[in-house]
């Protein structure tokens, strides 16, 4: 494994976007376990482009999630200056986080995702998905802005909501089931997590409760599932992310249906690193405990971009 003693790791955190708090309590965590592996971690605020990082960087470790950090800006920049950095290229961050661009890629090599509609907010074209629905921005993380429509009166409060994020959402079919992720460590395809929030769906209450004190989801790993459908399952998330090119890290995010067949949502190429995050669940599951596991993300990131 890499050896980080005396290195200067800089961690890139907070970002522009809906997700700065978490994305603080992220870098707290990695902070913690890079400096118990001997490295020099210094930690840079973002709020937008001009930032500055050391000048004896061994790399960056990019933990803004969402907006500005996962969707291609940041790498750009990175990249133009010359500083190595962690995760996803510049490209794929931006596949993978336009859920329409992504979805594009996953029927392009037949992964399975529900059938969904951009879907124009003036309402100048017609609803092709029938209720109940999902509704969602397609540039955003952390279930921001997802609404659930089960009724004509909750489609059109979505459609409100949705207007705060752009002139389209993107709508998809509602899959009944169970919500799964998948973590993918370069090559190696981790335990499936079963999320089972204890009300609602996993919205960003569900995902944090320590930002509010609200929400509250049970995780299991692994899934209780049999070995065909933890097959199916894992290839499933493999193939998306391998559709989109995704370097490095990441987490597949997989509806389960009543039926046992798997749809895959999302990708998240920054994934929360807090104490309640999955991909270290999953991670610690295998044995990968989290100073090895964000060791491992700069090594695997130091591969994809030599």
């Amino acid at each position: 494994m890499l050896d980080l003693s005396g290195k200067k790791i800089t961690l890139l955190k907070g970002g522009p976007g809906n997700e700065r708090h978490v994305s603080i309590k992220t870098a707290e965590s990695v902070a913690e376990a890079l400096r118990s592996v001997g490295a020099e971690v210094a930690e840079v605020d973002v709020t937008g482009p001009d930032f500055e990082v050391p000048g004896d960087t061994f790399i960056a470790m990019n933990l803004i999630h969402g907006t500005f950090g996962e969707d291609g800006q940041i790498q750009a920049i990175l990249e133009k200056r010359g500083i190595r950095y962690t995760g996803a290229g510049v490209e794929t961050s931006r596949v993978a986080f336009d859920k329409g661009l992504s979805k594009a890629k996953f029927i392009a090599v037949g992964v399975p995702t529900p059938r969904s509609q951009n879907y124009q907010l003036d309402g100048s074209e017609p609803l092709t998905i029938s209720i109940p629905l999902v509704s969602k921005p397609p540039r955003e993380g952390s279930s921001v802005g997802v609404n659930i429509c089960r009724t004509q009166e909750e489609w059109v409060k979505a459609i409100e909501e949705a207007k705060k994020f752009g002139s389209t959402t993107l709508v998809e079919e509602f899959i009944e089931g169970k919500e799964l992720t998948v973590g993918i460590l370069g090559d190696q395809v981790l335990p499936i997590i079963h999320i089972e929030p204890v009300e609602g769906f996993y919205d960003i209450n569900n995902k944090y409760p320590w930002m509010n004190g609200t929400g509250k989801t049970l995780y299991h790993c692994p899934a209780e599932l049999d070995a065909e459908t933890t097959r199916r399952v894992q290839d499933a998330a493999l193939a998306a992310f391998k559709s989109c090119g995704t370097e490095v890290y990441g987490r597949v995010d997989v509806m389960l249906s009543a039926a046992g067949s798997p749809f895959v949502l999302e990708i998240n190429t920054i994934p929360g690193m807090t104490s309640s995050s999955l991909l270290p669940k999953a991670a610690r599951t295998v044995g990968i405990e989290f100073p090895e596991l964000c060791t491992r993300i700069i090594e695997l990131s130091l591969a994809a971009r030599p």
